[in-house]
């Protein structure tokens, strides 16, 4: 019986049929919304956002393309 490839070597041919396929792997890393510091931040950030007559005006564009996109 042939001795089982390694994880190792499975993610790496994966990863080699992912290359063959014009993909490349990306990072991303994003706020840890779960984190007190940071959801403080977003919400401080929020409120000041909040208080700009341009950020009200977008936020009636997009729900205004939302409710369009409902209808489709």
């Amino acid at each position: 019986m042939a001795k089982s490839s390694t994880p190792t070597s499975r993610m790496n041919r994966y990863r080699s049929r992912l290359r063959a396929q014009g993909l490349r792997p990306v990072q991303i890393w994003a706020a840890d919304t779960r984190s007190a510091k940071i959801a403080g931040e977003l919400r401080q950030q929020s409120k000041r956002v909040s208080r700009r007559k341009s950020e009200h005006e977008t936020v009636a564009l997009i729900d205004a393309i939302g409710a369009a996109d409902e209808t489709w």
